[in-house]
Order: structure tokens, then sequence, then C-alpha cells
């Protein structure tokens, strides 16, 4: 009987795991995938925001509104109460800031549309690249040149490959660049 049960579980059981299992890599694999919107991916906002304006025109540094980028992994959407630092005096007559304004006095978050985005099973750290001096732009674009934000360039793999393996080509501004770390552990966790 024992004989019966070992070639029933090869037989059925075995082939129908493998299947499932793999289904469940491939599912994963593109329902998770961040690249899925792309290059050129460009959402409509909540509060329309010009970084042209903003980061452009009026030199407001990233890390003003950007607040965790030295400090931790995530860049960090801004809050209503960084907008507001300027917004409680500066053009607070304008249609766009008389919405954000109501989001300020109600408490509610801003609900904003995520750009850029790493799969989740990839670890990213904003700190470690923006403490060795590479800058926002590398990865995002020139956002001083941006009336609405747009992701232009993949975050998948090949990208972070390609500079960690030939820094000297992607981020010629640094001087003495290093190659980063290229084992699957230092992102898939």
């Amino acid at each position: 009987m024992n004989n019966k049960l070992l070639d029933y579980a090869l037989r059925v059981r075995l082939p129908i795991t493998l299947f499932v299992i793999a289904l469940a890599f491939t599912v994963t694999f593109y329902v998770s995938r961040a690249e899925r919107d792309g290059i050129g991916y460009q959402p409509d906002q909540p509060i329309k925001y010009s970084h042209k304006l903003h980061a452009g025109d009026l030199q407001i540094d990233c890390q003003y509104c950007h607040t965790g980028v030295t400090k931790g992994r995530h860049a960090l959407v801004p809050s209503v109460n960084i907008c507001m630092n300027c917004h409680t005096i500066a053009r607070k007559d304008k249609p766009e800031i008389i919405k954000l304004t109501e989001y300020y006095k109600s408490g509610k978050l801003l609900p904003w549309k995520r750009v850029h985005k790493v799969p989740d099973y990839v670890y990213f750290n904003h700190s470690v690249h923006v403490n060795y001096g590479i800058k926002c732009e590398t990865c995002h674009g020139d956002p001083r040149k941006m009336e609405k934000i747009e992701q232009v360039k993949n975050f998948n793999m090949t990208g972070c490959l390609n500079c960690h393996r030939n820094p000297e080509k992607q981020l010629p501004y640094l001087a003495d660049v290093k190659k980063g770390p290229e084992n699957c552990f230092a992102c898939h966790r």
C-alpha cells in the first residue's frame, strides 16, 4: 500500500505542487513589478504641483520636501504641513493652494500617487545613495524641468546593475566612485 501512495504522490501531487509554485512565482513577478507603469508614467495628482516652479524657478532643494532621503530608506512624499510652511502666506488665494489648505485644516493626508517605486521584494536605501553623493536626477531625471513629475528610467535590476557595475559611466560627476554590491542579497531581502 505504501508503494501505491508514493506512486500517487509522485505522479499526481508533485506535478500539481510544482505547477502551483511556478504559477505563484510567475504571478508574483508580473503583479509586483514596479516598472509596470514604466518610463513615461505620469499620473494626475490630487493637487497640481509644479516641480519646475518649486525645484527649478524657486530653487527649493529636493531635501526640503523629501525629508527622509538622507536618513532612511525612503525619500518620503511630503506631508501637507511642509507645503503649508510657505503656503500659509504665499499664493494662498490660488485654487490649488485652497485645496491644499482644506487638506491641511481637515487633518487629512493628501493622497499623492506614487510615481517611482521599486518592486516590493527589493530593498533599496535612498540614504546610502544620497550620502555617497549620487544626485537625485541620476535616477529621477531632472525635476527642475518637469512641470508634472514622471518616471524617466526603469527601476529594474538591469538599471541598478548597470550603475553598480559601471558607476564611472553612470556617475561621471563623482571623482572617487566605487562599484556597488552585485550580490543577490544586497537588494533581494
